[in-house]
C-alpha cells in the first residue's frame, strides 16, 4: 500500500504548473497579433540576408520562430513600463513601437541609427521607448532589470519592469542575487525566460540540473508559471495574470516561456547540434504565425488574398527600413565620445 501511495505522489503533476488560460482576443486584436509578429519575422529575414551581404558587422542575433513571445508580452504593457533584454533584441524593439529604420540603421552601423551607430546589434537603446537595452553579457539586463523595478517602487508609481533572459542567462548567479532581492522588498519585476531549449548550443537539459526553469524562484519564494511561448493568446493571458500580480504589490513573478529558434545562435553558427528534420517538424507543426493566420481564415476574419496582401506591405516596410540604413552616412568622427559614461 505504501508503495502504491508514494507512486501516486510521485506521479501527481503540481498545481504550478496548470496551463495558462488562452487570452480571448477581439477580430482585430487577432489580427494586429498576427500583423506584428510577421512584421518582426520580415524584418529578421532581411537583417539575415543583409548580414549575409557583409552590410552588418559583428555578432547578429535573429528573433525567426520566437515573435509569439514579444507580441503577447508587449501588448500586454502600457506607457512607462520599462522593458530591458539581451542581445536577441531586435524583435523586443519592434514590438515596443520603436522606427524600424532606426533599428535597421544601428544594425549597419550608421549615423540614423536609434543608438547613433554605436550600438549594432547587441546594445541598442531608447529611453523614450522605455526598452533600457539589449545587453551582450549574459545575464547582466536581469540585475539591471532589477533596479529598474526597484526605481519604479521607489518613485511609488504602479509601473513595473519586465526582464527578459534565457535558458543560458538563467544559470548566472546574478540572476539569483537578483531573485532574492526582488522578493525581499516585493519590487514589480517579471522576470521573463525565452527558453529557446538550446542556449547557445547547448541543450537545457545538458546544461542545466532542473530543466523546469520557472521553478528557479521557489527557494525565494518567487512564483513561477509555464507557458507555450509558440502560442501569442497563451503568452498574453500568463502576461495579464504576470501583470495584475506584480501591479497589486505582490512582488516579482517568473514566466517560462517554451519557445524555439528556428536560426543558429547566431548568423556565425551553423547549428549542428540539433538535426534539420527537429527544426522542420517545430516550423511544420507549432509556427506561431500560422497558428494566428489559420485563426484568421478560419474566423473569415482575413482571406488569402487580403493575407498576401498585407505581407506585400510588410515586405516594403522591411525595404524601406533596409534602403535608409544603406544611404545614411557614418557616424561622424566627433560623435565618437558622446554620449560615453567615462
Amino acid at each position: 500500500m505504501a508503495t502504491t501511495s508514494g507512486t501516486k505522489a510521485a506521479t501527481k503533476k503540481p498545481t504550478r504548473r496548470k496551463k495558462a488560460a488562452i487570452f480571448a482576443a477581439s477580430d482585430a486584436e487577432l489580427l494586429s497579433f498576427y500583423k506584428e509578429m510577421l512584421r518582426i519575422r520580415r524584418f529578421e529575414e532581411k537583417a539575415g540576408q543583409m548580414y549575409g551581404m557583409g552590410l552588418i558587422g559583428g555578432f547578429c542575433h535573429l528573433y525567426i520562430g520566437q515573435e509569439a513571445v514579444v507580441v503577447g508580452v508587449q501588448t500586454a504593457l502600457k506607457d512607462g513600463d520599462a522593458v530591458i533584454s539581451g542581445y536577441r533584441e531586435h524583435g523586443h524593439m519592434l514590438a515596443a513601437g520603436i522606427d524600424p529604420k532606426a533599428i535597421m540603421a544601428e544594425l549597419t552601423g550608421r549615423s540614423g541609427g536609434v543608438s547613433k551607430g554605436k550600438g549594432g546589434s547587441m546594445h541598442m537603446f531608447d529611453v523614450e521607448k522605455g526598452f533600457y537595452g539589449g545587453h551582450g553579457i549574459v545575464g547582466a539586463q536581469v540585475s539591471l532589470g532589477t533596479g529598474l523595478g526597484f526605481a519604479a517602487k521607489y518613485k511609488g508609481t504602479d509601473n513595473l519592469s519586465v526582464a527578459y533572459f534565457g535558458d543560458g542567462a538563467a544559470n548566472q548567479g546574478q540572476v539569483y542575487e537578483s531573485f532574492n532581492m526582488a522578493e525581499l522588498w516585493k519590487l514589480p519585476v517579471i522576470y521573463l525566460i525565452e527558453n529557446n531549449q538550446y542556449a547557445m548550443g547547448t541543450a537545457v537539459k545538458r546544461a542545466s540540473s532542473e530543466v523546469e526553469l520557472y521553478r528557479r524562484g521557489e527557494s525565494f519564494r518567487i512564483p513561477g508559471k509555464q507557458v507555450d511561448g509558440m502560442d501569442v493568446l497563451a503568452v498574453r493571458a500568463a502576461m495579464d495574470d504576470a501583470v495584475r500580480h506584480v501591479r497589486e504589490g505582490n512582488g516579482p513573478i517568473i514566466l517560462e516561456m517554451k519557445t524555439y529558434r528556428y536560426r543558429g545562435h547566431s548568423m556565425s553558427d551553423p547549428a549542428k547540434y540539433r538535426s534539420k528534420d527537429e527544426v522542420k517538424k517545430v516550423r511544420s507543426d507549432r509556427d506561431p504565425i500560422e497558428r494566428v493566420k489559420d485563426m484568421l481564415l478560419e474566423k473569415k476574419i482575413m482571406t488569402e488574398e487580403s493575407l498576401k496582401a498585407l505581407d506585400k506591405e510588410l515586405k516594403a516596410t522591411v525595404m524601406d527600413a533596409a534602403n535608409f540604413a544603406q544611404e545614411c552616412p557614418e557616424p561622424d568622427a566627433s560623435e565618437l565620445y558622446t554620449d560615453i559614461l567615462a
